[in-house]
């Protein structure tokens, strides 16, 4: 007993002189850790109270409306029987309606085996785009050094539709189409589509579609190696035109991200149609997709299944997924619309089922590559993502505009996942700016994920005005934006947009969240996900992949569920040999039942009430899901387990952007410049004390830089590269951005013709604020011009303008020499390119990229523009 006192005394024992280390944690230090975890424990049931109270909230008020309604439906449905039986119709009624009703169902299971058989025609066939468009192969990626089954298609406009003539320098479109267990062609797959807009606008249209089955080895990066060479190749094609616009929808969306990001110079504007690249945001009581990877095993997952497929993983299970997502909807409610309009529904229902029906495979390094660096780690907004060993994705490398369409009805990529990203990439607006991005946002309340780049009429209100706006994106100031479309009027090929560009802070994104607290769980889920595949990959994967071979992993593809049924129901079904025959006969004898019959009101309270009770389950198990995977994984421990996991980039302090390579050129450069550059700097300098801009400042600014010389002969990429140098010079040296006005300005002429400039786009003095009026008499001074009075109504450029015209004959100032002008403003011109000696192109390539702007137009509030759709690039 001695001898175990003797251990536990001060000076005989290592446990006892750890706690006198001074790197020990002292009682008041594991104190303040107990309050912690006590602090992360309750705030984890309250995320996890605020969840189930919304889940339920919502469960009450929406089932008990529609089954309130579905009472009063059984409730007039039966006072309309009564009423038949009373009057001596019911019998008539109800003969009727089983005829009607035994014809629909032929009708309907005719139907289902058309597309039965389309299925098995598509899969012989390989599975081709579902276009509606003729189109020609211009590459196979087939062919390039990395190969990969991806192709670069060119649609044909159809001869039937009204289209404006392309022109030499129309900007392309290149339309990426996700590969998420389905095939391509979903962005052309209606007139409506993102296709049929551009192609109506005049714009030359590309389609990047892929095969069935991925080439041997297929990687991520092969397939942005090809993008980027179907870039290149619409490029070629094009030479007279600007740089392409790449439009991703969906998890084509990142992927076009990938493309921008590792070839920052290739691409002009590109589109995110709901594109999920900040996987693990959402909204608490929302959302449930998001939760799979903590609930059904993580990367391991797409490892196993894709053993199973000898190596490929089958897109089925992909689809699968989805359909679960809302199995009223897949497995009940869109073949009750078929038998309900099965006069009218399935020409529509079989073109969809082209397209739903149709599984494409990913190798498994594909899979693994997008589970583990999107969807489980969230690694791309981290900045973690790597398409190959040593090459990592950073989002901040992307020069072009960024536009991103996102919508609250889209239960698969909520706006939160789309937008969030630019949250974890950039301190805050400001270095936004700084970095020459321009980064612009639309969220619709109700269009739903197929419904962003398929036929949906809100959809295709949006897609037209990206395409008919996007010259005037380009002109906008580097920053974070949010358009609206307001209204438009006219007729399709005239029509004229009216849009607003808000400009937008991080706050305005993070207030579309419920807060980010609820991703902390997340990390967990990646750290364990990283260690259950590496405890599979050496583990168990021999065992698996020893018993599978090419004919096993071929049976299960062939028998999943959802080939299964489409095959069983199909003409290769003997039992099925005398139902065409039957439908023909119906359709010869088709008598629908009128649409008041009682039967008919109570077989549509039945179906609904079918799809309530179903719709019940998917919101009861969403709501399990929820508050499953916070239970499991919202623990301090496993918030302690995933620690490694949470940090995201390390973002740049405000002091340090100052450091940046294009801000120390830019301060290099405040002396040097002509005309044009102290144009611009004046309006910044403007910009700068006004805060705002209302929509005529806008309207009249636009017209400057981009319809008049001097500034309509400069490229986007020039004008893109003055905004930004000169916006660096103001942002960082606004005083010497001032004082050194008159070494840009030389002459008396150019210093009264550039005060005239910046004088009419702010307008009249009386509407001026004070802070506006102080920079201008400002501008004056060191000018050593008179005081500034008196309106400038009329544009002192305007002589020398092009007339601001939807013509189509008119080529854009980026390809058209200037037209010809009068002999004095043509003299004015000259003198104001003469005074320019240093183009802004003349460094671009020590400073290209520099980075950031507040442009002419300034910072704005709410700020809107009228335009047609023709000069549309």
């Amino acid at each position: 007993m001695k001898d175990i006192f003797d251990a536990l005394e001060k000076g005989h024992n290592e446990f006892l002189h750890s706690l006198e280390d001074a790197t020990a944690w002292s009682p008041s230090q594991r104190i303040t850790a107990w309050q912690a975890q006590a602090a992360e424990m309750s705030n984890m049931a309250e995320l996890m109270g605020r969840g189930l109270t919304k889940h339920l909230t919502h469960i009450t008020d929406v089932h008990k409306q529609r089954w309130q309604d579905s009472l009063t439906a059984y409730g007039k449905a039966f006072e309309d029987l009564t009423q038949a039986q009373t009057q001596g119709a019911l019998y008539n009624a109800f003969e009727s309606y089983w005829k009607d009703a035994a014809q629909r169902v032929v009708l309907t299971m005719d139907t289902l085996r058309q597309r039965g058989d389309n299925f098995i025609e598509h899969e012989e066939a390989g599975c081709p785009p579902v276009l509606i468009y003729d189109y020609d192969l211009v590459l196979d990626g087939a062919d390039l050094p990395h190969p990969c089954c991806y192709m670069l298609l060119k649609i044909r406009p159809p001869e039937n539709t009204p289209c404006r003539d392309p022109k030499p320098w129309k900007r392309p479109y290149i339309i990426i189409d996700p590969r998420a267990g389905h095939g391509a062609g979903i962005g052309g797959f209606k007139p409506d589509s993102q296709v049929g807009v551009a192609l109506r606008d005049g714009h030359p249209v590309y389609f990047v579609a892929f095969k069935r089955m991925p080439e041997k080895g297929q990687t991520l990066a092969d397939v942005t190696r090809a993008e980027a060479a179907f870039v290149r190749k619409v490029k070629e094609l094009h030479p007279e035109a600007p740089n392409p616009v790449v439009t991703g929808n969906c998890q084509g969306g990142w992927a076009t991200l990938l493309l921008a990001a590792t070839n920052p110079d290739l691409t002009g504007p590109i589109i995110l149609n709901g594109a999920p690249v900040s996987t693990w945001a959402g909204r608490v009581g929302e959302n449930p997709m998001r939760y799979n990877g903590g609930i059904l095993g993580g990367t391991y997952n797409a490892m196993f299944y894709s053993d199973l497929g000898h190596g490929v993983f089958d897109g089925a299970d992909i689809v699968q997924n989805f359909e679960l997502l809302n199995p009223a909807r897949n497995y009940f409610g869109k073949y009750y619309d078929l038998y309900a309009k099965v006069d009218t529904e399935p020409h529509r229902f079989l073109e969809f089922e082209r397209w739903w029906g149709g599984y494409f495979l990913l190798n498994e390094a594909e899979m693994k590559w997008i589970v583990e660096q999107l969807f489980v780690g969230n690694r791309l907004s981290k900045n973690e993502a790597q398409l190959e060993p040593g090459r990592n994705v950073d989002i901040k490398q992307i020069r072009a505009p960024i536009i991103v369409f996102a919508s609250f009805g889209d239960n698969i990529t909520p706006p939160q996942q789309a937008l969030n990203w630019i949250l974890d990439t950039y301190a805050d607006e400001r270095e936004i700016a700084i970095r020459g991005q321009r980064i612009i946002y639309m969220v619709h309340d109700q269009v739903g994920h197929l419904g962003i780049f398929v036929s949906s009429k809100i959809a295709k209100k949006e897609h037209t005005e990206v395409t008919s706006t996007l010259k005037t994106i380009e002109a906008l100031p580097p920053g974070l934006y949010e358009m609206s479309i307001d209204d438009y009027e006219g007729e399709l090929l005239d029509r004229q947009f009216t849009v607003s560009f808000h400009e937008r802070g991080m706050d305005d994104l993070r207030a579309l969240d419920d807060g980010r607290e609820d991703e902390i769980p997340f990390a967990a889920v990646a750290r364990a996900s990283e260690q259950q595949a590496e405890f599979y990959d050496v583990c168990v994967r021999p065992f698996v992949q020893a018993g599978v071979t090419e004919q096993s992993a071929d049976l299960r593809r062939r028998t999943h569920p959802l080939r299964l049924q489409r095959e069983l129901l199909s003409s290769m079904n003997p039992f099925l040999s005398a139902l065409p025959g039957w439908a023909e006969k119906a359709k010869a004898e088709r008598q629908p039942v009128a649409s008041d019959n009682p039967f008919v009101e109570l077989e549509r309270v039945n179906a609904a009430m079918i799809e309530q009770s179903m719709d019940l389950f998917r919101d009861l198990r969403d709501t399990m899901y929820e508050n499953l995977f916070y239970t499991i994984w919202g623990s301090p421990y496993m918030r302690w387990f995933g620690r490694t996991k949470q940090p995201g980039r390390t973002l740049k302090h405000a002091d340090e952007l100052r450091s940046l390579p294009p801000v120390q050129a830019a301060l290099m450069h405040v002396e040097e410049g002509g005309f044009r550059e102290a144009v611009v700097r004046m309006l910044i300098l403007l910009a700068e004390s006004r805060g705002n801009v209302r929509r005529d400042r806008l309207e009249r600014s636009s017209r400057v830089l981009t319809q008049d010389e001097p500034f309509r002969s400069l490229t986007p990429d020039e004008r893109s590269f003055m905004l930004q140098e000169q916006t660096l010079i103001v942002e960082f040296a606004p005083e010497r951005a001032l004082s050194s006005l008159p070494k840009l300005l030389k002459s008396k002429e150019e210093r009264e013709l550039a005060a005239k400039v910046v004088r009419y786009i702010p307008g009249d003095i009386d509407e001026m604020t004070p802070h506006t009026l102080e920079m201008l008499q400002s501008f004056h001074k060191v000018l050593g011009l008179p005081p500034a009075t008196g309106n400038i109504t009329e544009d002192p450029l305007a002589e020398s303008a092009t007339p601001a015209k939807a013509d189509a004959d008119i080529e854009p100032a980026v390809t058209e020499a200037p037209v010809r002008k009068p002999a004095a403003a043509a003299a004015k011109t000259r003198t104001a390119q003469k005074a320019s000696p240093r183009k802004p192109a003349a460094r671009k390539a020590a400073t290209r990229k520099a980075a950031a702007s507040k442009p002419a137009t300034g910072r704005k509030q709410g700020t809107s523009a009228r335009k047609s759709e023709e000069p549309a690039e």
